[in-house]
């Protein structure tokens, strides 16, 4: 609580920083933008859209929602009641815009400058042409906290593994990387070792668009590569039988010197000043080991034009809330890292900082729908090819999977 007070304290005094008002938008008299959006961003959110109101003379109504239930009360929500603007995940943009619940907005090419092109992509779609649906606001993603007691900073992939094996072979129970997976693995938290691998999920097509036609799950590049896997495996360097618990406490009790997770972990690396932290990126295996960025935003609803505000909606959207004071703010409200470049050099937060800066290069969540279809297999072959005397070879693990997802694809 103490955290997230803060944040929103921060979120608010980001705000007194902020620079001229925009322009008045048209809109008629009286004009009310309803705005859903989640518990963690409401007081910052009311703030910011506040004072784009007040300087364009438009009524703003902020409606706190779960925010695991937005996305299906947007759709069965009637008419009048349904928002103009309303957060949203960068997952659901697909589904979103080819149900029409969401219409395409298009800021200047001055504002899209201000963001890295993966957080746009995020919140892109279009089987033809690739269209912006929503503004990113912030950014999640996982990185490796080191505890420098312990190791040194690796740099470079053979050291980190060299590092991480003579840490483990110290004492009984010490563990190589602290990633979890579990019995039916966990396909985010390996995702960066799957890049660095030479794996990706989607290819894209022509338009920059994603094309589930083109799995990179078992790609030549990876499938070459998969016997480091096996490698891995057999040194213990990494294990399926480590969940999600077993990584925090061997970590945090010093039986890890190596630890993959995000910045909801921050709150227990804080209660921790004992330890030495570095947060970087996982270093390059044979390609850049990048993490997943999670990307969430504000996107403009189709019910806006019924209300007569679609060019309010979509300046609120657009423009204000991709300035750096409105994404500092509502970043800093829900403790992820803002989206905006301008705004992520002035995080204060040391740990949020770091883990913002181990997504550079990230690859956006893929917002297409086929995505879903993907995680299971994907999570399980890691799970089958580090699961220490009885695991299955990589290069068979994933082949079997690449073949299990295109055929519920097709």
């Amino acid at each position: 609580m103490r955290r997230r007070a803060a944040a929103v304290a921060v979120a608010l005094s980001a705000l007194a920083c902020a620079g001229p008002a925009a322009a008045k938008v048209a809109a008629p008299p009286s004009a009310t933008v309803t705005i859903w959006t989640d518990h963690a961003g409401a007081v910052a959110l009311t703030k910011v859209a506040g004072d784009w109101a007040a300087s364009n003379g438009v009524a703003v109504r902020v409606v706190e929602k779960n925010f695991g239930e937005l996305r299906d009360d947007l759709a069965t929500v009637s008419a009048a009641e349904a928002p103009d603007v309303a957060v949203a995940a960068n997952a659901w943009t697909a589904a979103l815009a080819t149900t029409g619940l969401v219409i395409p907005i298009a800021p200047k090419k001055a504002t899209l400058a201000h963001f890295p092109a993966a957080t746009l992509d995020a919140f892109s779609y279009g089987p033809g042409v690739k269209r912006l649906y929503g503004v990113p606001v912030a950014v999640e993603n996982i990185g490796l906290v080191v505890n420098t007691k312990l190791v040194r900073v690796p740099t470079t992939w053979s050291r980190l593994e060299k590092s991480a094996l003579a840490f483990k072979k110290r004492k009984k129970g010490n563990l190589g990387v602290a990633v979890q997976q579990g019995a039916n693995g966990d396909a985010y938290h390996m995702y960066p070792f799957f890049s660095g691998l030479g794996g990706y999920i989607f290819g894209v097509n022509a338009t920059g668009s994603l094309d589930p036609a083109d799995l990179g799950v078992a790609n030549k590049l990876f499938v070459r590569s998969s016997p480091l896997i096996d490698r891995w495996n057999r040194e213990g360097l990494i294990s399926s039988k480590t969940d999600a618990a077993a990584a925090q406490g061997a970590f945090l009790g010093g039986r890890a010197a190596f630890w993959v997770t995000g910045p909801w972990s921050i709150d227990a690396l804080a209660k921790r000043p004992d330890l030495k932290i570095r947060i970087v990126q996982v270093p390059p295996i044979v390609r850049p080991a990048v993490p997943l960025l999670g990307v969430q935003g504000y996107v403009v609803t189709r019910y806006a034009a019924a209300h007569g505000v679609d060019a309010a909606a979509k300046d609120l959207v657009g423009d204000y809330l991709a300035t750096a004071a409105a994404q500092q703010a509502l970043a800093a409200a829900s403790g992820r890292y803002p989206a905006s470049m301008e705004a992520a050099t002035r995080v204060k937060e040391p740990y949020l900082r770091q883990f913002g800066r181990a997504g550079k290069g990230g690859v956006a969540w893929p917002n297409v729908p086929q995505i879903d279809t993907v995680w299971p297999d994907l999570g399980r072959a890691w799970a089958k090819s580090t699961r220490g005397p009885r695991a299955v070879k990589a290069a068979t693990a994933f082949r079997t999977a690449a073949r299990n997802i295109a055929a519920k694809i097709r």
